[in-house]
């Protein structure tokens, strides 16, 4: 309930932008492989920080 007052992490913040974008590459892929392949990019940047903060 008091969960919409609580701020968010930035490693939380990450894995919410991680899996949109890669939600929205693979609705692109249907679309547009060039641009799914873009944001398939970014998505594994992001995943390479998510990873560097977890060691």
């Amino acid at each position: 309930m008091f969960g919409i007052f609580k701020k968010r992490s930035e490693k939380e913040k990450l894995q919410v932008k991680y899996q949109q974008l890669k939600e929205k590459a693979f609705k692109m892929s249907k679309i547009n492989r060039k641009e799914s392949d873009k944001l398939e990019v970014e998505a594994q940047k992001i995943l390479d920080i998510l990873e560097k903060t977890k060691n």
